[in-house]
């Protein structure tokens, strides 16, 4: 991957980026501009500060990631059942006893509530009122371009809140809209699908007058697709995992901020450290549910909180 620097503020961040890049044992280096450009030759870098070149960096497909996921889990033993709708949480005395579903009721002492945009939803169903909301995010996928080809780096560039790929042979833009749209929770109700995301082709317009300074010709490009949907944001920006002292035996793997593919295995990690070791890490207690739950929060606070961590999630200093 390329990660484009348009600022002094923005390269001094990127330096801390690579020391903590070295200290992980991730190759990452500064190149030139002349060397950005032999990568991505379609694109203009005079504009960079500096650009970060990370070489094992990559992107997966998220259809693919999850039926690997459920080939493995498969492999284990694991049982899994489609298009069954979670309906109710049973309890007693204080921890999980089972699940209430369209298709029967299954008794369990454990349930990790990894329900995406409906994870408010069932965790409502356990008592348990946490601070989730969805928020849309789009990118378009162009028509076939010149010079677009599947081995590109994926490049970020930060200063324009944009990220971008090649498709095949098209360009794949998306971004971080300055002024978010947002859903409440309620919404729309549990086994319902949230509402449908329209097309909104000023948006596309911006993330292409942000990229024009490094590729020109974005603004001739047809637009193939426009793919949308609504991952969830919490208020202070961190995952909400494990178990809450409400409900014992309640796990929680949500508010996954829009990281909930590229962060999967992660968050699995640490779902399974929130529920197996005796002492969690001070990073696994600080994603407690009970952060949100020992604490007051009000609704219209929260979700303007969770679209500005939307809107600034290529901020300085997020």
């Amino acid at each position: 991957s390329l990660r484009v620097a348009l600022t002094d503020e923005r390269m001094a961040e990127f330096e801390q980026m690579k020391t903590t890049a070295d200290e992980a044992g991730l190759e990452t280096a500064f190149i030139s501009n002349d060397e950005a450009k032999a990568k991505w030759p379609m694109f203009d870098f005079s504009p960079a500060k500096t650009v970060l070149w990370c070489p094992s960096d990559g992107y997966l497909q998220p259809n693919d990631l999850a039926m690997a996921y459920a080939h493995r889990a498969r492999q284990k033993g694991a049982h899994l059942a489609t298009g069954v709708t979670v309906e109710g949480i049973r309890m007693e005395n204080g921890r999980v006893t089972g699940v209430d579903t369209s298709q029967g009721a299954i008794a369990c002492d454990t349930v990790i509530n990894a329900a995406g945009a409906h994870a408010w939803h069932v965790a409502k169903m356990a008592g348990l009122e946490l601070p989730i909301f969805p928020v849309r995010h789009e990118y378009f996928v162009s028509v076939d371009a010149e010079g677009m080809k599947p081995e590109l780096p994926v490049m970020r560039v930060p200063d324009a809140s944009l990220y971008l790929r090649a498709e095949i042979n098209g360009l794949l833009l998306g971004g971080w809209e300055p002024e978010s749209l947002s859903l409440a929770p309620g919404d729309f109700e549990n086994g319902q699908t949230p509402p449908r995301v329209e097309e909104d082709w000023d948006v596309m317009g911006w993330f292409i007058e942000q990229i024009a300074p490094l590729y020109g010709k974005a603004a001739d490009l047809g637009v193939r697709s426009i793919f949308k949907g609504w991952p969830t944001f919490v208020p202070d920006g961190k995952f909400i995992i494990g178990e809450s002292s409400r409900l014992k035996g309640f796990v929680m793997a949500g508010g996954c901020n829009a990281h909930g593919v590229s962060g999967s295995a992660g968050i699995g990690r640490h779902v399974v450290e929130s529920m197996l070791e005796p002492l969690l890490s001070d990073y696994v207690r600080s994603l407690s549910p009970d952060r949100f739950l020992d604490n007051e929060w009000n609704a219209a606070e929260a979700q303007a909180r969770a679209k500005r961590i939307y809107e600034t999630y290529y901020g300085l200093g997020h």
